[in-house]
């Protein structure tokens, strides 16, 4: 069965750091446009930051340039994203996902992917950032 399963939420205070974990199960990230998504209160789900290996791209949000970084271990198997300088307006609940390849920029990839349901999307895990 295909699943991706997050972890690594909490509650930290503003200026705190939080690393997020997504295990893939399954499959592997080989050929898979794979990123990090968010949705706030009463926010549209928006993508945060998406990696493609074919395309040897990474397209970051502007709110969270400088602060956040994706990774991937050597598997392929488990998505990272480490959260530096966090603040308020970061508190969401975040997602994973991934979706084949099809050629576009992860920054495409990061704007589409909400809207497609398509591809393989975790549960969510919760990120609280007190001021």
């Amino acid at each position: 069965e295909v699943q991706l399963v997050e972890s690594g939420g909490g509650l930290v205070q503003a200026g705190g750091s939080l690393r997020l974990s997504c295990a893939a199960s399954g499959f592997t990230f080989d050929d898979y446009a794979i990123g990090w998504f968010r949705q706030g209160p009463g926010k549209e789900r928006e993508g945060v930051v998406c990696l493609s290996e074919r395309a040897d791209s990474t397209w970051y949000t502007d709110s969270i340039k400088g602060r956040f970084t994706i990774s991937t271990d050597n598997t392929k198997t488990t998505l990272y994203l480490q959260m530096n300088s966090l603040k308020p307006e970061d508190t969401a609940v975040y997602y994973c996902a991934a979706d084949r390849e099809d050629g576009s920029l992860p920054r495409s990839f990061c704007r589409t992917m909400p809207y497609l349901g398509v591809g393989h999307w975790g549960q969510g895990t919760q990120v609280t950032v007190s001021s």
